[in-house]
């Protein structure tokens, strides 16, 4: 059996590959070709955390993945990181456990910067440079890398904006200090109004970003709602944009960033797309330049059927060598 560190992982990790790879599940998964049961939650409201359960198999694939993740959002208060976890991979020819990727939750933030990296470039205007990131925590330290890693032609401009003024300024000069350019803001509203691209990395349970605030062309791309009661944008805004993207329709209509809207009957599944079968070709993403498009990314088993994948050969193509 395979033991992997977090340590052996991150050395064995090719951002590259991981892209490639999530992306390419995101197709297969619109295309039908996965097997994904519903997420399995457990919410532990008195300590701010959650964790995730998430698992299936991509029809083909001689392997399927079983992943546990835990965020509990107070823990840099006590010197800890938010997220945790572990991934299973086992043999889907007999069922054997083949591997455990010991990553403490480095996978699925990874992974979920891919999958914003991959929603923003299928679905932001060309031109846009100004970038917000709402949030300060790990997940908006990926999101602007990703996306860095996905556009290396672009030359962004990424403003954060964080609760915390003090956590917004050191996610700043962490980012700074990888070359990246990246300052602050304490006017939520003003940069919104501002921005061509926002990303939103929050647990919020409230809505954050404000319908009047959002200019024609702007694209969200929204991270933070992955379970039930989370939300970060206003319904209305929801309502309002010309395109609405998700990474599953299912769990985004049940409890993602498009639920509350879709609850309300103020959209349905029927004007709403999947981002696997936008980047598949199969689906318009962007249809005009002064359209909002909305993705709403709840966080979906390809994704880390595909990033544990990748580790796994680069660990054999090493052994090899």
């Amino acid at each position: 059996m395979i033991i992997l560190s977090r340590s052996e992982i991150e050395a064995l990790i090719d951002l590259d590959s991981a892209h490639a790879a999530v992306q390419a599940a995101y197709i297969a998964a619109s295309a039908g070709l996965a097997t994904m049961p519903p997420v399995s939650y457990l919410a532990f409201p008195e300590k701010d955390g959650d964790c995730h359960i998430k698992y299936g198999h991509i029809a083909g694939d001689p392997t399927f993945v079983v992943k546990i993740a835990a965020g509990f959002y107070g823990n840099p208060s006590i010197g800890l990181p938010t997220s945790n976890g572990v991934m299973l991979a086992f043999s889907a020819q007999t069922g054997v456990l083949e591997a455990i990727l010991l990553d403490e939750g480095f996978l699925t933030d990874l992974r979920t910067g891919l999958g914003g990296a991959i929603a923003t470039r299928a679905l932001c205007r060309p031109d846009a440079r100004r970038v917000a990131i709402i949030g300060t925590g790990i997940q908006a330290r990926w999101q602007v890398r990703c996306l860095r890693q996905a556009m290396p032609e672009t030359r962004f401009a990424f403003t954060i904006w964080g609760r915390s003024q003090e956590k917004a300024r050191e996610t700043a000069n962490v980012l700074n200090g990888e070359g990246i350019d990246a300052s602050v803001s304490s006017d939520l509203e003003r940069l919104c109004r501002d921005a061509e691209i926002i990303i939103t990395t929050t647990p919020s349970r409230e809505p954050l970003i404000r319908n009047a605030w959002i200019q024609p062309g702007t694209h969200i791309t929204a991270i933070g709602a992955d379970a039930p009661g989370k939300q970060e944008l206003d319904a209305a805004l929801v309502a309002r944009a010309g395109r609405r993207i998700c990474d599953s329709l299912e769990q985004s209509l049940d409890h993602g960033e498009f639920s509350t809207a879709f609850r309300a009957g103020d959209i349905s599944a029927e004007n709403c797309g999947e981002l696997g079968a936008v980047v598949g070709g199969k689906v318009v993403g962007r249809g005009h330049p002064g359209d909002i498009t909305i993705a709403d990314l709840t966080g979906v088993a390809v994704q880390d059927i595909a990033i544990a994948t990748a580790v796994l050969n680069a660990y054999r193509r090493s052994r090899a060598d």
